[in-house]
């Protein structure tokens, strides 16, 4: 007889999922966290990254306010003040994690785990070691950052560090071009520090559509943000309280800080999985098929820990199937078409579906709608910054299978494209659709005319 039914290595957001529902169908389920309950999605990662992203936005909205009549003030911003409010909001969030466990009937150990047999896990912790037996297990341990192996690399910090800065560096340099870097960047950016951002690629947000990148690469440019690509640092040395990079390009960079978001591994290591067969892939990853099941018949994994969508609510549609699966006799694949994804970027980006070269790919004869257009809202204050929205057309389906945006509330409003892009909704289907005026996700249903193949494959 084992100890429980089910056992989860990690309690992020895809293993707390798994555990709950695994429990409500009535397993005897067990999980352990060595560092916080909620991962790195609710600690360390989205929730409080958007809750910087909302401080750095208050900047432009003073700004802006001029042009509306209002007088704002004298302003200053404190970052001690907003690190401090940022922690009790994820302390709160983590007592509502620990308390839904408890609620929930899941048995909680604080400690490391550590695969002993495809059947025992080591818990290792302040309160010293145990083992406990599972039937099953499910590794979620989610992913962690990397850096590069270059000189005075131990001077560099990542999104980890980022969060608990004693103080704002007045000079920053973001290393990377991905979602996180681009955040990070445009939430120093936001708040005053001066920003310089490197990329060692020929554009920003790899694997985007190109109007995207080019139009989010274009508007932080615009707003100062010193946006370099094509370089890279070689190496770090420390210079008093300051630090000078080498770049690529044969330049020095000082700064008082950099943060490398240069990309994310599965965090396997130390877990006992290849001891026990589990079988990864070249990153790390646990391999895994489409039910979630690695190598070994009783071991599962789900969320960034097997490589797939490193997106929180990819690991939570991923422990809930695993749920389903094992204990609720209902076998549950999740579906990855058409996932949605947003980088809240200053403007925000938002994107559902395929890109316009990802559909030539596939379909052959596309159509392309692209919008640009100045938002209502910054016409008083004179902002010239633009909007961008993109739909791209299977033509001989009439069927939308890519929809992008770049602007404000590009988030709001493609969650709400995306149901339509799930449901197979046709490009004649948004043509009925009445718009919402003033509005600009409006734009989504207004755009009539597809640009002439010559300037879409620009």
């Amino acid at each position: 007889m084992y100890d429980f039914d089910l056992f989860v290595i990690g309690a992020g957001s895809g293993g707390v999922r798994a555990s709950r529902m695994a429990a409500g169908y009535g397993a005897r389920v067990g999980i352990c966290e060595e560092y916080r309950v909620g991962g790195t999605c609710v600690i360390r990662g989205c929730v409080p990254k958007k809750l910087l992203v909302y401080a750095s936005e208050f900047g432009e909205h003073f700004e802006d306010a001029a042009g509306f009549g209002w007088d704002v003030g004298e302003r200053h911003f404190d970052w001690a003040t907003l690190i401090a409010n940022k922690d009790r909001e994820i302390d709160r969030l983590n007592g509502l994690y620990l308390q839904t466990l408890r609620n929930a009937g899941v048995t909680l150990l604080n400690g490391r785990g550590r695969l002993k047999s495809p059947h025992e896990i080591e818990i290792s912790g302040k309160d010293g070691n145990r083992t406990v037996t599972a039937d099953k297990i499910l590794i979620a341990t989610g992913g962690w950052p990397t850096m590069p192996d270059i000189p005075g690399i131990e001077h560099a910090i990542t999104s980890n560090e980022a969060f608990h800065l004693p103080r704002l560096p007045d000079r920053i340099a973001v290393v990377g071009g991905g979602y996180i870097a681009l955040e990070f960047a445009c939430i120093f950016h936001g708040l005053g520090s001066q920003v310089v951002q490197l990329y060692r690629g020929e554009q920003i947000l790899r694997g985007f559509d190109r109007d995207v990148r080019n139009a989010l690469a274009d508007a932080l440019r615009g707003k100062g943000l010193d946006l370099r690509v094509e370089t890279n640092v070689t190496a770090i040395e420390k210079n008093g309280d300051a630090l000078v990079l080498a770049l690529t390009d044969g330049s020095n960079l000082e700064v008082d800080a950099v943060m490398f978001a240069t990309g994310r591994a599965p965090n396997t290591r130390g877990l006992g999985l290849a001891e026990v067969g589990v079988a990864l892939d070249d990153k790390g990853g646990v391999v895994v098929d489409e039910y979630s099941r690695s190598s070994v018949e009783n071991i599962y994994a789900v969320g960034d820990v097997t490589d797939r969508i490193a997106l929180t609510p990819v690991a939570i549609k991923e422990g809930a199937a695993v749920a389903a699966t094992l204990f609720g006799d209902k076998p549950t694949r999740v579906d990855y078409r058409d996932v949605p994804s947003a980088v809240f970027s200053q403007p925000t980006v938002a994107t559902v579906g395929l890109t316009e070269d990802e559909a030539r790919a596939e379909y052959g004869d596309v159509d392309v709608y692209i919008s640009r257009f100045r938002p209502m809202k910054y016409t008083l204050p004179g902002r010239e910054e633009r909007a961008l929205m993109k739909l791209v057309v299977d033509r001989a389906s009439d069927r939308v299978v890519g929809a992008h945006m770049v602007g404000p509330d590009a988030a709001e409003i493609i969650q709400g494209v995306a149901i339509a892009l799930k449901c197979g909704a046709t490009k004649a289907q948004f043509d009925a659709t009445v718009a919402i005026h003033p509005s600009s996700a409006e734009e989504f249903v207004l755009m009539r005319e597809p640009v002439p193949q010559q300037v879409a494959a620009q």
